[in-house]
């Protein structure tokens, strides 16, 4: 509604209200919302042609089926085993009265004694005896040049060698009387070899108590291809 309002001049005039002003404009604000619903229409077809909704449904996960391991039985435990019976022992009579004969050396006189073992020679078998001085070798260039002449050839040719551990009986002489193999080098024929060589070595006997005297040293022996 309009209030009336004096003028300067004296004269009664309208004066207008918000609501008069709106009134006023609305048909020009429709025309203008109009027109904008419009172009954002157009526009929306015009740069947007086609629009596609996104598939938001759930993913279908393949499902893998586990094998379970089979299921194992415990067995009952075993039974208890019955524990066998104590055996009764009989009693047995034994004669108090039983007389052991006395022994005499006339029923077992010395004659038919048996001998007494024969001490064994230190030579029988390797063993260590005491010494105050050990073996010297005096022909090492001797068995140097022996050694390469007994060389089995089938083994030098192809550049197999070995080393071969001999024991060697050394008598008061300071010969060699006996071989045996201590430490194999894999080979027969290098062994034998060795023990050939080891019979033609000459020593300066081992000392005991300033006597020469006969003992057991080990002696290696190496068959080796020079090159």
């Amino acid at each position: 509604m309009a209030a009336d309002k004096r003028n300067d001049r004296g004269g009664v005039g309208t004066m207008r209200t918000a609501n008069d002003d709106f009134k006023r404009s609305y048909a020009t604000w429709v025309y203008i919302g109009l027109i904008a619903a419009v172009a954002f229409h157009f526009g929306l077809v015009e740069f947007f042609p086609q629009l596609h909704a996104e598939n938001m449904g759930t993913e279908n996960k393949s499902l893998k089926a586990v094998q379970l391991p089979p299921e194992v039985k415990i067995p009952p435990p075993p039974k208890q085993i019955a524990r066998p019976a104590t055996p009764k022992v009989a009693a047995a009579n034994v004669k108090e009265d039983v007389t052991i004969a006395p022994t005499t050396f006339e029923q077992n006189p010395v004659e038919q004694l048996p001998p007494p073992p024969k001490a064994g020679s230190p030579s029988d078998r390797p063993s260590f005896i005491p010494r105050d001085v050990d073996p010297k070798l005096e022909n090492s260039g001797e068995i140097q040049r022996l050694l390469q002449r007994l060389y089995p050839p089938s083994l030098k040719d192809v550049g197999i060698g070995g080393r071969v551990v001999l024991w060697l009986w050394v008598d008061e002489k300071g010969q060699v009387g006996k071989t045996v193999v201590q430490e194999s080098s894999g080979y027969d024929a290098l062994d034998q070899a060795a023990a050939k060589v080891a019979v033609n070595m000459k020593f300066k006997p081992a000392i005991n108590r300033d006597k020469p005297i006969g003992v057991w040293i080990a002696q290696p022996i190496t068959f080796e291809v020079k090159r």
